[in-house]
């Protein structure tokens, strides 16, 4: 039975928290935390697959929370899609140069929002697969006999 990925969703606003939770619950494994400091602390506890991270959150905003989650090497390198409601392209440019994997805004478009977190979960899966064959073949050819 394959392991089903899992997706850290941190918002402040509960009614986020339980779209987002509707529109990907059936496919992922969900965690959800509802401010920034809880958002890196369960990433370093759970390990998701894929954070989706709102940008205006209480205490610690979401930019924040990506720039504390790349200081750890054990999150550094969990992808990141930004959410917000406001229509701010300057956000969006500091988002993608901070090193988030996209973007969604508010309010939800359920098939969007399945897409993007698909598309990220993809490549995460095909990165890891890699990673197993790479390491596979390394142990093959250590364990080769020299004629």
């Amino acid at each position: 039975m394959d392991k089903k990925n899992s997706v850290l969703i941190a918002d402040d606003d509960t009614s986020s928290l339980l779209d987002l939770g509707n529109i990907l619950g059936s496919d992922y494994k969900i965690y959800a935390v509802t401010d920034g400091i809880s958002a890196v602390e369960k990433a370093k506890k759970s390990l998701p697959d894929l954070i989706l991270l709102d940008i205006v959150m209480p205490g610690m905003n979401g930019f924040e929370v990506l720039a504390e989650l790349q200081k750890s090497g054990i999150t550094q390198n969990i992808p990141v899609i930004f959410m917000t409601g406001q229509n701010n392209s300057v956000d969006e440019e500091k988002g993608f140069s901070l090193g988030a994997a996209d973007y969604i805004c508010k309010p939800f478009n359920k098939l969007i929002v399945k897409h993007r977190v698909l598309n990220q979960i993809k490549i995460v899966n095909l990165q890891r697969a890699l990673e197993s064959a790479h390491g596979a073949a390394q142990s093959t050819a250590q364990n080769a006999v020299i004629i």
